[in-house]
């Protein structure tokens, strides 16, 4: 009698373990019978956004309105996801923005690691990669590296546009505004959209961590 009370208990146990991990389940994503994706999750959620089949190369950006407008100096900080290509605004373990980026090509990586911003400009410009420009003024190198590359007779060195410029080391390396393609691309940089660049760079301070990984 004592083995079927025990027995019974341990087969309610396992009930309630099973309905527990169910019930704790997440929604997965479905296909329809024409075979088109149907996402789970509420529209503009975050679950959402991350269960779309374009994600982690879509250029589209995601934020959440409330939690941005909370967000400062003073609780902010950024992470960087070298594989998913992605930066994400944090607001202590809440992620604010999640926005494409665009890291190092391997000849020139982006290093990983924990940073604080060491600098912070809005019209920085580059003085090692840019274009080469003849006496004429018109562009004879258009990928120059200033350690390498001849600065033609007469001509002059002009700089890449790295706008809202956050430094991230002393050698160079930095979160700005910049080409965003869909892999890595740059020269060690952290290259992030135009029109979310300012935003982010609006919630940080000279100090703030940055976690690169």
């Amino acid at each position: 009698m004592i083995q079927l009370r025990t027995a019974a208990k341990f087969a309610a146990a396992i009930a309630t373990l099973l309905l527990a991990n169910c019930a704790n389940q997440k929604p997965s994503a479905q296909t329809t019978k024409d075979g088109k994706f149907v996402n789970p999750y509420p529209a503009g959620t975050y679950d959402n956004f991350k269960a779309e089949p374009t994600y982690p190369k879509t250029y589209s950006v995601w934020k959440n309105e409330e939690l941005l407008s909370k967000t400062d100096a003073s609780n902010s900080s950024i992470l960087i996801s070298l594989e998913k290509q992605r930066g994400f605004l944090m607001n202590g373990d809440q992620v604010v923005m999640d926005y494409p980026i665009c890291s190092g090509i391997p000849e020139r990586p982006t290093p990983t690691g924990t940073f604080y911003i060491l600098e912070k400009v809005v019209d920085k410009k580059s003085n090692k990669y840019g274009k080469m420009l003849d006496a004429s003024g018109e562009v004879v190198n258009s990928n120059a590296d200033m350690g390498i590359d001849p600065v033609p007779e007469g001509g002059r060195f002009e700089g890449a546009s790295m706008r809202y410029w956050m430094r991230l080391t002393n050698d160079g390396v930095g979160h700005h505004i910049g080409p965003v393609k869909r892999h890595p691309a740059s020269h060690a940089c952290i290259r992030g959209p135009s029109a979310t660049m300012p935003v982010v760079y609006s919630k940080v301070k000279e100090g703030t961590r940055v976690t690169v990984e």
